[in-house]
């Protein structure tokens, strides 16, 4: 009997050439792929939310696929782990209807960006975060994350050579907050352009720093060219934090949230 289901994936992205399967290039789509086609009689095919580039990360990832038998969730979950490496992990999975698909039934897709500042780092986070020395103007990053809200016109912000000929988004919510060394940048869109993500961390990043001022900032908002630009943020600080669906409530499961209660079933944890 055939089955569809929505699974979270989890995973780091440094040691792949992104989610999409790649012709000479290990991707989180093969490895994925491969664990559950172990699980299955043929082949199984997956859709993310959405696409991840070379070294981006992800902890809320959503993939739907078909399974020609009916699993339990929490048996294909554990399942699945068994065949994936210790950088990819599905964290949760759910049964969908037919008409679900990851990709098209999304709303919104959120991505979350992590900043270390200070004159030295933790080397555990090497390759996690973005290590900048020098520290960000705080007020000023907020002021440029509100500039950012609405419906825009990306153009400047999208890789050169990949930018399409309608370049306008819509931004739901853009947030920056501080906790100690680390500061996070949280964007929410229904869709992003190439490299929106890392190109809008890396003008914040010359307006906090002083290099830039916020009426530099909301003119790239008018359909500026990419040269007027500032510098792309590195993949490493990158994260597919989220997706929205109205279908099936699959909100995402990460460090922060009260839905880790209950994770370990009847385990204690002492």
């Amino acid at each position: 009997m055939m089955q569809k289901y929505v699974a979270q994936v989890a995973y780091l992205g440094k040691n792949y050439s992104g989610w999409q399967r790649q012709r000479d290039a290990d991707s989180v789509q093969e490895v994925l792929e491969r664990a559950l086609t172990a699980l299955s009689d043929g082949a199984v095919r997956t859709v993310a939310a959405g696409r991840t580039d070379k070294g981006v990360h992800a902890l809320g990832q959503m993939v739907s696929f078909i399974m020609n038998k009916r699993w339990e969730p929490e048996r294909l979950l554990i399942a699945a782990n068994f065949y994936l490496p210790e950088d990819v992990r599905v964290l949760r999975v759910f049964l969908v209807p037919d008409s679900f698909d990851a990709r098209r039934s999304a709303l919104w897709r959120e991505y979350r960006y992590f900043i270390w500042h200070g004159r030295t780092s933790l080397p555990q986070l090497n390759g996690l975060v973005w290590w900048r020395k020098r520290p960000w103007d705080i007020e000023l990053a907020k002021a440029a994350c509100r500039l950012l809200e609405g419906t825009h016109d990306f153009r400047a912000f999208c890789k050169a050579g990949e930018c399409p000929e309608k370049s306008e988004r819509t931004l739901e919510r853009a947030r920056c907050r501080r906790r100690g060394p680390i500061t996070y940048l949280t964007v929410r869109a229904p869709s992003f352009l190439m490299n929106m993500v890392r190109i809008v961390v890396g003008n914040i990043d010359a307006v906090a720093l002083g290099k830039r001022d916020l009426s530099w900032f909301e003119g790239l908002l008018e359909g500026r060219e990419r040269v007027e630009s500032a510098m792309t943020a590195p993949a490493c600080g990158l994260y597919f934090w989220r997706v929205g669906y109205s279908e099936v409530d699959c909100g995402s499961l990460s460090p922060f949230s009260s839905r880790w209660n209950g994770f370990y079933g009847g385990w204690s944890a002492s």
